[in-house]
């Protein structure tokens, strides 16, 4: 496996951050601001530097480099396989008009892809529009408990105006990607971890639809939630993406933490990132920067237990209720998985709005909130 890195900031061209060395038919993955990717001449751009790249595009909350997290920047990773091959399939969530299918555009993306030899998926998802509960869901119903989906959510800063993605072409709002990949000596592994404490009283879902919680204990939820933020509700719905929700249903064996993405004053109720059953579980959480940084260690510890050969990629998705929480200090994190798996191994990834991979010890992606998901991958 070989690999190039460049980046750019404002208007300035792309600069090599590696080594620049030649590559055959790579692929091009890219990550950067949402802004900068809606400039009509970025896929040109980044077609004239790799023009037999096949080319992946995502916006995001931060984009991650081994030197730095960059919120004002576009960054490209160039990965050529000597050993596997990938297949890239897409669809389009806007072609449901406004009932969206979720469950059905994660499992026909899936099954898009050739199955013979299928050992890996990452997913590139639109962030604006896709419930990503179902969307997991359904990916996970194209197959027999036997492959590795990680990817994530993309993201638009703290703006949540709208998110872009694309395969070969310029960034669209809706679209949705997936990258199989295929080899005998492909090897993938994974780990998650938040670092996120819950606290006060648990309380049960009394009435909720999709991602949408109405009622906690039989009262408004979103009046039960101000009351614990105290003088920080009048910062919602930002201030709620440092006060995520514990969510334990009584059908899943594991607790899962989910974002407030919005609130709705007049239903009083709050939008989660992520479906919430009734009579589900829930408590708030809150977490430290330490925390957050030692969870992110744990992950990456995780990953790479259970390796056979040394990671030659890493691609790190986290989440931007992280990057709030870290402020000045978000790089802390990302040097915390760098010095778990080594020198050598190169490094990307963003701050996104969903992060999907499995629990630890399974098969079947979720999608997680607050969470940093690390993927490693060697030939």
């Amino acid at each position: 496996m070989k690999t190039v890195q460049l980046k750019k900031t404002g208007s300035a061209k792309f600069e090599y951050i590696s080594e620049n060395i030649a590559l055959v038919k790579p692929l091009v993955l890219v990550f950067g601001n949402r802004y900068m990717l809606e400039d009509k001449n970025i896929f040109n751009e980044i077609k004239d530097i790799f023009n037999d790249g096949q080319i992946v595009i995502g916006s995001t909350a931060g984009d991650i480099t081994p030197e730095t997290v960059d919120d004002e920047s576009v960054t490209i990773t160039a990965v050529e396989f000597e050993k596997s091959t990938f297949s890239i399939k897409t669809s389009n969530v806007l072609k449901y008009g406004d009932e969206i299918d979720s469950y059905k555009i994660g499992k026909e993306l899936i099954e898009q892809l050739p199955q013979e030899g299928l050992k890996y998926v990452f997913v590139l998802s639109d962030g604006s529009f896709i419930n990503g509960s179902q969307f997991t869901v359904g990916m996970n119903a194209a197959t027999e408990d036997n492959l590795i989906i990680t990817g994530a959510l993309c993201g638009d800063s703290a703006r949540f105006e709208k998110t872009l993605s694309s395969y070969n072409e310029n960034p669209k709002v809706g679209e949705v990607v997936a990258i199989g990949f295929y080899g005998e000596t492909l090897e993938v592994s994974f780990g998650t971890n938040g670092g996120w404490t819950p606290f006060g009283p648990e309380r049960v879902v009394t009435k909720s639809k999709d991602n949408v919680l109405y009622e906690l204990d039989g009262k408004p939820a979103l009046d039960l939630y101000k009351k614990y933020l105290g003088e920080k509700s009048n910062e919602l719905p930002a201030s709620a993406l440092l006060y995520p929700l514990k969510v334990q249903s009584s059908d899943e064996k594991k607790s899962i933490v989910r974002t407030i993405l919005n609130i709705d004053e007049e239903e009083n109720s709050m939008i989660l990132a992520g479906d919430i059953l009734e009579e589900s579980k829930v408590q708030l959480m809150m977490t430290n920067v330490d925390s957050i940084v030692n969870a992110a260690e744990t992950g990456a510890l995780q990953a790479l237990e259970l390796r056979e050969k040394k990671p030659e990629l890493a691609i790190l998705v986290s989440c931007i209720g992280r990057k709030l929480v870290l402020d000045q200090r978000v790089e802390e994190e990302v040097d915390e998985v760098m010095e778990v798996v080594g020198k050598g191994t190169t490094i990307c990834g963003f701050y996104s709005y969903g992060e999907i991979a499995p629990f630890d010890g399974e098969m079947n992606c979720q999608l997680h909130n607050q969470t940093m998901a690390i993927t490693l991958i060697s030939e």
